[in-house]
């Protein structure tokens, strides 16, 4: 499911968040962060990518990367400034360990060379529309807080914080900047980025005080 660039980026965005969650207070800690961080990185990815085959597109995982910093063309970094790997440590450091920043990867999309309406027999893509990438970037926050309230249910051991840091992941994702999921889903359908930030705040304010 993923090709070898794609999982170099995963297993390394892995290690990251699970140093910077864990803060390698013990080695136990750390391994349930890598599993947690791992699971919500696969979760996310494979819902995108099913839903991503069924428009017959196909997405690549990439880092995250912010090329401008402002609004106007000339006001651009000269190399992409990786994001995904340091706005993590950046926003451990500055909230004094509260908060974990886990928008780490994007995606791109590319059609495939059949159309289709060779399988489906109902409409043909020249193009993927904003639409239809709202609702790639969608499966992927979707599924997170599906199994989010699955892993509440069964009863995941707290070590994990499997549950909370889904919430977190879905919350930062859903953002409405750069190349995040938010900004795919905001200009994609904001009916559909309305409905999904509000279960995800209601899922933050829930797990925050309540859990």
């Amino acid at each position: 499911m993923l090709d070898r660039k794609e999982a170099t980026i995963i297993t390394i965005l892995t290690v990251i968040l699970g140093f910077i969650i864990s803060l390698a207070e013990t080695l136990e800690l750390f391994l349930y962060a890598l599993v947690s961080v791992f699971l919500i990185f696969m979760i996310n990815i494979t819902a995108k990518k099913i839903v991503s085959f069924y428009f017959d597109t196909e997405i690549k995982i990439k880092l995250w990367e912010i090329k401008r910093y402002g609004f106007q063309a000339s006001k651009h970094f000269k190399k992409a400034f990786p994001a995904g790997a340091f706005l993590p440590i950046i926003v451990k450091v500055v909230s004094f360990g509260y908060l974990n920043w886990m928008a780490c990867f994007v995606f791109d999309v590319k059609l495939k060379i059949y159309k289709t309406a060779k399988r489906h027999g109902l409409y043909t893509f020249s193009e993927i529309s904003e639409f239809h990438l709202g609702l790639i970037a969608a499966a992927g926050i979707f599924a997170n807080l599906i199994f989010a309230i699955i892993g509440y249910l069964i009863g995941l051991p707290e070590q994990m914080d499997f549950v909370k840091l889904s919430i977190w992941f879905a919350f930062f994702n859903m953002l409405p900047i750069s190349d995040l999921d938010g900004n795919k889903i905001f200009f994609g359908n904001l009916t559909l980025w309305g409905f999904l930030a509000s279960i995800v705040l209601i899922g933050l304010v829930y797990s925050t005080f309540v859990m």
